[in-house]
């Protein structure tokens, strides 16, 4: 009587495949398997059709047969375009209201800078003002304190301190030879530069590397050009009779870019009226540059 074959025993026999030649019989090749490894081989090689192709559906082959495809690919390059757009516009009205107000203050009105400039130095001196009550100070107290605020020595002279970025910038003097220095920085006066007299005809240079970001006319300072520096740093040149460079324009330091005048409402005379401007607030040119 014959064993019954099981599940297991059929799965594990092992049978011999022989390739022989058809004219000769002669055995060209042999495989040996069982039911169990042909089993294995066939389901592994269906899984593996079945993960490329779920893979070129969601890439090659949905960009032939997949109609959302192309929208959706539209959709995400339009989001960031959008993104960017928002950004640069954001950029660009920050920029001109930036220039708006340093033109409003080349052209003169200097009005509203200075009131902000106190109001600063009103706020970042309010721990120590607070510790007093002003209500209760002697007249001679009172006294002494007008006196000193209205001396050199008040504390406008000293808010811009030197950064150390300025400190390590090398800067050439707007005027090399046969310059003095007839006006100081007066912060208190509004007058936020320094005005340089020199012979007629003589060429302004930039004072540092820089693009020009104005050149024009303006009805107080006559000719005026502004160069913008690495580190926030702008310098100014006023009262000019002529201007050699556009808006625009990179500038070498020590490079001429004006001719020294007498332009503008705003002068008696001949001279150079210079600024430097440093995170949209004044410094004194003298405690940089040695002219």
């Amino acid at each position: 009587m014959r064993a019954r074959k099981t599940l297991s025993s059929w799965l594990v026999n092992r049978y011999l495949l022989i390739i022989r030649n058809e004219e000769n019989f002669a055995e060209k090749t042999t495989f040996s398997f069982t039911y169990a490894k042909v089993i294995l081989l066939i389901v592994t090689i269906f899984i593996l059709l079945m993960a490329l192709c779920l893979f070129l559906v969601n890439t090659l082959l949905a960009q032939w047969f997949d109609p959302r495809h192309a929208q959706m690919e539209a959709n995400k390059k339009l989001y960031e375009l959008n993104v960017k757009v928002d950004s640069l516009a954001q950029e660009v009205e920050e920029k001109d209201k930036f220039i708006l107000n340093f033109q409003r203050v080349l052209s003169g009105d200097t009005t509203g800078a200075f009131d902000n400039y106190e109001t600063n130095i009103e706020e970042e001196n309010e721990p120590l003002t607070s510790a007093v009550d002003v209500a209760k100070l002697s007249p001679v107290d009172s006294q002494f304190r007008q006196e000193f605020e209205q001396t050199d020595l008040s504390l406008l002279n000293f808010t811009n301190a030197p950064s150390n970025e300025l400190q390590e910038i090398f800067f050439f003097p707007p005027i090399s030879v046969g310059g003095f220095i007839s006006k100081g920085y007066k912060v208190r006066e509004g007058h936020f530069g320094v005005d340089i007299v020199a012979k007629k005809n003589e060429p302004i240079k930039c004072v540092a590397d820089g693009t020009v970001i104005m050149a024009s006319w303006t009805q107080d300072s006559g000719y005026v050009i502004a160069v913008q520096h690495r580190g926030n740093l702008i310098s100014v040149y006023k009262h000019n009779a002529e201007l050699l460079k556009k808006v625009g324009n990179f500038v070498n330091a020590g490079e001429i870019i004006s001719i020294i005048g007498n332009t503008g409402e705003l002068t008696d005379g001949p001279h150079l009226h210079f600024e430097l401007w440093y995170n949209g607030n004044s410094v004194n040119p003298e405690e940089f540059i040695t002219f």
